[in-house]
């Protein structure tokens, strides 16, 4: 096997989730901005990231507001996220141009997207100046989830809800499970009984 170098280093960790964060400004005026950088930064307590453009509609009033909601689009959403990454708030309704429903938030002043099954409500504790882009880090302040993904013992499905990546300019769907946490390290169960040293006749 061998590699070949590009001439440019770029951006390359793929897949990457892609979102659709919401916000909204102090004159009520509410936007959705597409997301590829984004991901988790701790655990405790539980952060987030976005990075967006200076540039974009959205960043401002993320940086005024110091809020903003992270949605987890389903394979549905699909034509919305790519329109919300093609089109700017300062000239269209995405809620409406989307035909999706802003959702009252539980612990964020902005909305949620009613049809997003996932909803991460976050709190931003930093701006961080990076080159093209800014990095937005944000403390989770609440997680809200669609109860149809939640069975009667209370454990979220998320295999069920057919999430969405982004991977070197195309949206694609996740693909089969392959394993679970820990289990290259399992102990593998003895099955049936133990084998016994066979004794000559």
């Amino acid at each position: 096997m061998s590699k070949i170098e590009f001439k440019k280093p770029g951006n390359f960790v793929y897949p990457v989730p892609a979102v659709l964060v919401s916000c909204a400004g102090a004159d009520g005026n509410k936007n959705i901005i597409t997301v590829a950088w984004t991901g988790t930064v701790c655990s405790d307590p539980p952060m987030v990231y976005i990075s967006v453009r200076k540039e974009r509609f959205s960043y401002d009033i993320i940086k005024e507001s110091g809020e903003f909601v992270i949605n987890l689009p389903d394979e549905k959403l699909a034509h919305a996220l790519d329109y919300c990454g093609c089109t700017t708030g300062a000239k269209v309704d995405k809620f409406k141009e989307c035909a999706l429903t802003a959702e009252e938030s539980s612990k964020v002043s902005v909305p949620s997207i009613a049809e997003s099954p996932v909803a991460i409500e976050c709190k931003v504790k930093d701006i961080i100046p990076l080159g093209t882009h800014d990095m937005f880090l944000a403390e989770v302040l609440a997680v809200r989830v669609d109860d149809r993904y939640i069975d009667e013992k209370g454990a979220f499905h998320m295999d069920d809800v057919k999430l969405i990546a982004y991977e070197h300019g195309q949206y694609r769907a996740l693909g089969a499970k392959l394993g679970s946490f820990g289990y290259s390290v399992k102990k593998k169960k003895s099955k049936g009984r133990k084998n016994h040293k066979r004794k000559d006749k």
